[in-house]
């Protein structure tokens, strides 16, 4: 029959691909997939979605959001910053990455592929290889993140590339894991309820183990966030060790969705069993607790940090810093002079010494207050610098000169107060606002607690009011009285009345009884 129509017998196809090819062509057949998978998987709704929301938040706190501290970031705290958001773009990729290798299953053409002379396990490894343009866009996006931040006048620290990279690797992570479910579960409606039971697994587990070091390390991000930040050397973080783990991790995931697709080539089983021994070094390197030698510089820097820090002189007063701090100490000045020069008395010519303080000794995740110095003329400041903590730190600096040192000025709880934060807050370029920030309740009546670097200021209904008046006169017209009247005005013997009556403003009330309330101090 073949003779008279003239047609050449043609071999039955084996799913074998012909040797000529060799492969170079093999090789070449599977980018050639993978950039047509790694089109489509950009266009899905979700990785859209998740794509646009990531960047445009990421672009929103550099350029719009924030309150004004990352205008003065610390790089050791920014590079772990970029990396819990893109979780949600790694779900995303999760789940559309295993419907993209279940496409064939729900059009029913996986029996064509048997016909085809690229094997199955290499349409497995073109999936994976089509999730690299997502994991490179958040690395720019990472990458960018972080040059803005180190290139701003303002920043301090160090960064770290072993921390940088987990985004990124937190995204393919994601997408071999979605490959992988697909042919060890070839369902499409399997992902969803997989993401949904990885939660409250993971939830479950942090529960039972109470957030125990070794545990936390096994997922994908550790962010480790509620600590003023830390000078680098006190971070404790095994970051490179997790990078390894991550790595290893994707790479033998990989490994086990090329095998379970038919893929048992020695080289697949050999890069299997380096990727394995990768991801066991990096658990064994994350998982030890804090070193003793960690703690130990955790208390020294917090309870002796003169013995660790650079000192020097700007005008009449000394500043001390940690060594990644030490360029910051001209800001710190700026603003002690102008607080001081609207001082009265000797406290406008006094020596002060302005110390940076932590307290690391109990982790990156602790909020713990610093506690009050009761060295005369010694003013705290902490490793974090703009926005609230300008007006924070002028409060620190008025309540010295008026009470002599910070344990003192803790204790205020009389008309000195009207003093402290019109001193403090009248050299902000909004005093009314600063009064606002300052205050916990974020309001400027009423009694409320004004935040300093160490121990607040109680602020009574009366003492408020009379601020507020003060804050809103031209600040010449009053420092002249408070110069004039500063003996008068430091003494815990004066009442809120009589300093209003010293300074030309409404008492907003009399006696004890308009300085009753919530947090407010009677007279």
């Amino acid at each position: 029959m073949s003779a008279i129509t003239g047609t050449i017998p043609q071999a039955a196809p084996t799913g074998v691909e012909p040797p000529a090819r060799g492969r170079e062509s093999r090789a070449a057949a599977i980018l050639t997939l993978a950039r047509f998978e790694a089109r489509e998987l950009l266009l899905q709704i979700p990785v859209l979605v998740f794509l646009a929301l990531y960047v445009g938040y990421a672009g929103w706190r550099l350029f719009i959001g924030g309150d004004g501290m990352d205008d003065f970031p610390v790089l050791q705290d920014a590079d772990r910053a970029t990396q819990p958001t893109p979780m949600l773009l790694a779900v995303a990729v999760f789940i559309c990455v295993n419907r993209a290798v279940l496409r064939s299953r729900r059009q029913s053409t996986d029996q064509h592929f048997d016909i085809l002379p690229m094997d199955h396990w290499r349409r497995t490894v073109a999936h994976a290889l089509s999730v690299l343009p997502l994991g490179a866009i958040t690395a720019l996006v990472v990458g960018f993140q972080y040059t803005w931040a180190a290139l701003k006048p303002g920043a301090a620290g160090h960064g770290s590339p072993a921390e940088l990279v987990v985004g990124p690797l937190m995204v393919l992570l994601a997408g071999v894991l979605g490959v992988l479910l697909a042919r060890v579960i070839p369902v499409g409606f399997a992902a969803p309820p997989f993401v949904i039971g990885a939660f409250v697994l993971t939830t479950l587990v942090s529960a039972a183990t109470q957030g125990k070091h070794w545990v936390s390390w096994l997922g994908p991000v550790v962010v480790e966030e509620g600590a003023d930040p830390f000078p680098s050397e006190l971070l404790g973080r095994p970051a490179a060790w997790h990078a390894l783990y991550l790595t290893g991790l994707a790479v033998l995931l990989l490994c086990l969705a090329v095998l379970i697709s038919g893929g048992r080539t020695r080289l697949v089983k050999s890069v299997a069993a380096v990727a394995l021994a990768a991801t066991a070094v990096g658990v064994a390197g994350q998982s030890p607790a804090e070193p003793a030698s960690l703690i130990a510089a955790r208390a020294k820097a917090s309870e002796t940090p003169q013995k660790v820090q650079t000192c020097v002189q700007h005008g009449r007063s000394t500043y001390c810093a940690f060594p990644e701090w030490a360029d910051r100490t001209a800001d710190w000045a700026d603003a002690v002079d102008r607080v001081q020069s609207r001082a009265g008395g000797s406290a406008g010519g006094e020596r002060l010494t302005v110390r940076q303080r932590i307290d690391a000794r109990y982790g990156l995740q602790s909020d713990a207050a610093i506690p009050p110095s009761t060295t005369p003329g010694t003013v705290t400041v902490g490793t974090r610098w703009g926005g609230n903590r300008l007006p924070e730190f002028a409060v620190g600096v008025a309540s010295v000169l008026v009470a002599g040192d910070e344990d003192a000025a803790g204790k205020m709880c009389d008309a000195r107060v009207v003093t402290t934060m019109w001193l403090a807050l009248s050299t902000q370029p909004d005093p009314v606002k600063s009064l606002r920030n300052v205050r916990l309740d974020d309001s400027i009546k009423g009694s409320a607690i004004a935040l300093a670097p160490t121990e607040p200021i109680s602020m009574s209904a009366q003492q408020t009011t009379v601020v507020r008046e003060l804050l809103q006169k031209p600040h010449y017209s009053v420092a002249a009285k408070v110069k004039a009247h500063w003996t008068e005005l430091t003494s815990a013997k004066t009442s809120t009345a009589r300093v209003a009556e010293l300074l030309g403003v409404p008492a907003g009330g009399e006696g004890t009884h308009a300085d009753s309330g919530s947090g407010s101090c009677e007279e």
